[in-house]
């Protein structure tokens, strides 16, 4: 079948398929951060959980329920929680509400790129947080959405709807979707085995900690499948692409010399 037809592309366009759209930092740092993801899952360490909100904060309800159902985790010390309401302040709001819920009052708040770094450079370093829950909330677009891109490398597990995040080399719980497009980026995670089907309730959610509750081996499953999609190059997307436009321009100007000019 022709793919570009499928896909409602003109006749005799070129579709490649140049790999995930990753932060090179990412990229670059996979195999580092697995092994540290592999070592505090066989220590059985507390497990970082990254929960991000992006667009409209259309997963507030979701997400304020799940925080709810991991209470008993976070006062138990088996989990911590990455929050990141981005710029919006319902977002905040909804966080701390939900943190109030479960009688989490005490909890850092970090509202700078400065103080992102230095929170991931601590992780990174082996340090622990200091508070079991880090609310990270920002009064301009650009930190809200890098701070997931840095947080990425220090979580244990990123638990987002079937976003472009899906396409990160993090272990997932593909939450949720907003879109029905979502849909299949939570199934090409699933079919790498770096992430989760989609989970539609939060009980779907809490049986996979349920499953990180009892051993290591799917945190440590998800990270080989991780290490193993990087060697196959699923995760060169950006560099693929860059190479692929440097070619393109290179032939047309072989064929065409006065676009050179």
């Amino acid at each position: 079948a022709d793919l570009g037809a499928s896909l409602g592309a003109s006749r005799g366009v070129r579709l490649v398929l140049a790999g995930h759209w990753i932060p090179k930092d990412l990229v670059d740092n996979i195999e580092f951060d697995c092994e540290l993801r592999k070592q505090r899952a066989r220590a059985r360490q507390p497990r970082r959980i990254l929960i991000p909100v992006g667009g409209a904060g259309a997963q507030k309800t979701f997400v304020s329920q799940f925080i709810q159902a991991l209470g008993s985790h976070v006062a138990e010390g088996k989990v911590q929680l990455m929050l990141n309401a981005g710029d919006h302040e319902h977002m905040r709001v909804a966080f701390a509400e939900a943190l109030a819920a479960i009688g989490v009052s005490d909890y850092a708040v970090v509202d700078s790129m400065e103080g992102v770094h230095e929170y991931a450079e601590r992780l990174r370093s082996g340090v622990e947080p200091t508070h079991a829950v880090t609310l990270f909330a920002f009064k301009q677009y650009f930190p809200a959405v890098a701070t997931t891109d840095v947080l990425s490398r220090v979580a244990d597990v990123l638990a987002c709807k079937p976003s472009e995040l899906a396409f990160y080399p993090v272990p997932k719980l593909m939450i949720r979707r907003v879109g029905d497009h979502e849909a299949y980026s939570a199934l090409r995670a699933s079919e790498l085995g770096d992430g989760t089907l989609e989970l539609r309730e939060v009980e779907d959610a809490m049986a996979y900690i349920a499953q990180m509750d009892a051993g290591p081996d799917l945190l440590l499953t998800m990270n080989k499948c991780i290490v193993s999609n990087k060697k196959s190059g699923f995760y060169d997307g950006c560099k693929n692409a860059v190479a692929l436009a440097t070619e393109l321009a290179a032939s047309s100007e072989k064929s065409l010399p006065f676009l050179a000019n």
